[in-house]
């Protein structure tokens, strides 16, 4: 009995801290909305962003987060590294806002096809290049999921992922339903300009957070 509540009490906890911290507007979840509208190997990145989550969650566990909450220097050289990537992506989008040529959706609702190992490629470079994920998951998570007893903290590890998993399937159904809406090739730009100015605040957000670290 004691080890099923033990169990489902991490479980939950990993639930609600990842699921807290993953409903942020962020540079993956953006990436990922843009696929689902698109609808080219969406499950695909789901599945990439939920186990990714879940590895990254898991190292901390295992004693990397004692690792890097020990050394300030590395924390704040990952905090401003996040920054600069934060910036960097948010350039990104306000070029293909104000300068890109008109995107739009084909007939079938589609953009012209790319392939598995571009886009998950280009997934894998926005979600490890960008140390504030590293902040999130290994450090935060890991500390917390690290101070469960026994197994219970591989619970933790599981409702993380359960947590990442169940987001970015609603992710993925929510571009699903707009792809008629980015049929009007405004909509993508309205959508780069949303982005951009997000990835702005957000780096703003995370420079106010080096004075802490």
């Amino acid at each position: 009995m004691f080890f099923n509540t033990a169990a489902s009490s991490s479980w939950l906890a990993g639930f609600t801290v990842c699921f807290s911290l993953i409903v942020s507007i962020g540079a993956q979840n953006l990436y990922v909305l843009r696929q689902a509208v698109q609808g080219q190997h969406v499950r695909a990145c789901v599945i990439w962003c939920a186990v990714c989550d879940a590895i990254l969650v898991g190292v901390g566990v295992a004693g990397m987060a004692q690792i890097m909450s020990g050394s300030p220097t590395l924390a704040r050289y990952l905090t401003l590294g996040g920054v600069l990537f934060l910036l960097a992506y948010g350039l990104f989008a306000w070029h293909r806002a104000f300068f890109a040529a008109d995107q739009k959706l084909d007939a079938d609702g589609s953009k012209a096809e790319r392939s598995l190992l571009t886009v998950l490629s280009a997934l894998a470079v926005i979600t490890l290049a960008n140390p504030h994920v590293y902040l999130d998951t290994v450090v935060l998570m890991g500390s917390i999921g690290a101070q469960q007893e026994g197994w219970a903290k591989w619970f933790f590890v599981i409702g993380a992922g359960s947590a990442s998993l169940t987001w970015f399937v609603v992710l993925a159904v929510a571009g699903r339903r707009l792809r008629g809406v980015f049929a009007n090739p405004k909509a993508w730009r309205v959508l780069d300009t949303l982005t951009g100015a997000m990835m702005f605040v957000l780096a703003w957000w995370v420079w106010q957070g080096l004075d802490a670290v």
